[in-house]
């Protein structure tokens, strides 16, 4: 089964970008999931942040459940990508 990861990130966003790095880091281990990377000041992106409540960024939403806003904890992000084995 193809897991979904929406990562709303922004221009200047040093969270993004750090973000970015732990997603390629450990994304390669997950084949089973795909991420898109989403402007979060683009109609789509602002149509997930009234949808999913996103109050910083980025978003980062798993499966069309939010995971988290403002960065990204590594260890809770592969606990997770784990569980959806």
């Amino acid at each position: 089964m193809k897991h979904t990861i929406q990562f709303l990130t922004m221009v200047g966003c040093h969270n993004c970008v750090a973000a970015k790095k732990i997603f390629d880091e450990v994304i390669p281990q997950y084949p089973n999931v795909e991420v898109t990377e989403i402007d979060i000041t683009s109609p789509e992106g602002q149509e997930l942040v009234a949808k999913y409540a996103v109050l910083a960024s980025p978003g980062i939403i798993i499966d069309e459940e939010l995971f988290s806003t403002g960065g990204v904890d590594r260890d809770k992000l592969i606990e997770k990508l784990q569980s959806l084995k």
